[in-house]
């Protein structure tokens, strides 16, 4: 319910973008983020503006070229999107964040039960397995278009 107190709790416009993390956010996230890779150098860049970036790109919806300039350079926020979606990171900050959120509401850390419907099983049944290996086979040339291409030639 949107009551005074509610509403200066959501405000935003104390932060520079709507997307941007609040302090409280920020000390929900930054122990979720692995640290640097041990035997390099020191991390130069804020991860703090890292995920401020990312979280841009995600609400706004932009490409990466588009991000400011007041957040780190685009490849360093998409590289870390990029390691994060492939270690995990991402996966293990939204089940922290969900869990939390849920435990926050007085409700169990994990459901225990779950809602089918069967629009859901019908598409699960259409677009299994076999869906998959369509998408990464590689596309097969129409016999249309072969034997038009052959009886072009030897018209001539």
């Amino acid at each position: 319910m949107w009551t005074d107190e509610n509403r200066a709790l959501y405000n935003r416009d104390h932060l520079r973008y709507p997307s941007d993390l609040t302090d409280e956010e920020w000390a929900v996230i930054a122990p979720l983020i692995p640290p640097g890779k041990p035997g390099g150098g020191k991390r130069r860049v804020d991860m703090r503006a890292v995920v401020d970036g990312l979280m841009y790109v995600l609400s706004t919806g932009c490409q990466w070229r588009a991000i400011p300039k007041d957040f780190p350079p685009r490849s360093t926020v998409y590289d870390y999107f990029d390691l994060w979606t492939y270690d995990g990171t991402l996966d293990r900050m939204h089940h922290a964040l969900y869990v939390q959120c849920r435990e926050q509401a007085n409700r169990e850390a994990s459901p225990t039960a779950g809602v089918i419907d069967s629009q859901s099983v019908k598409s699960a049944e259409k677009r299994g397995a076999g869906s998959t290996r369509m998408g990464t086979m590689r596309a097969r040339r129409s016999k249309a278009r072969n034997g038009m291409r052959w009886s072009t030639r030897q018209a001539f």
